[in-house]
């Protein structure tokens, strides 16, 4: 009898312990959105570290075009927020607006802030009150 209760509870416990687990939402799941100050950035060696054709995370950008990736480095504020490689979407950037991989990290200086990498012919530009979304 004392086999059979212990047993019943150890059952018990390993079905509420399964469906807590079940029911929880991973933080990957979880939408987070921030309003951010938007710039731009290029591959030179002066906006960026001295190899510029790679990015924090190991992304290896195409010299010519690195525009073409839709890259941007976030703050490191909003970088515990986000992993390298996690797509977002920007919105009221106009042209800017758009679906982006997170693949590079701003320098510690700045905060709440992001930067989209463009090609080196292009006119740099920014804008406040960004939404970013993670997708």
């Amino acid at each position: 009898m004392k086999k059979m209760l212990i047993t019943s509870v150890i059952v018990v416990l390993l079905l509420t312990l399964l469906v807590t687990l079940c029911g929880h939402k991973s933080s990957k799941s979880t939408k987070f959105s921030s309003t951010v100050y938007l710039t731009t950035y290029t591959i030179d060696p002066r906006q960026t570290d001295n190899t510029p054709l790679i990015t924090a995370s190991g992304f290896k950008l195409h010299p010519r075009n690195p525009r073409k990736h839709r890259i941007i480095a976030v703050s490191r504020d909003l970088k515990r927020r986000f992993k390298y490689g996690q797509r977002v979407k920007i919105q009221g950037a106009g042209k800017m607006d758009g679906v982006y991989v997170i693949h590079d990290i701003m320098n510690k200086r700045f905060s709440k802030r992001i930067d989209i990498l463009i090609n080196p012919k292009d006119k740099p530009t920014s804008y406040k009150n960004v939404k970013l979304v993670a997708i």
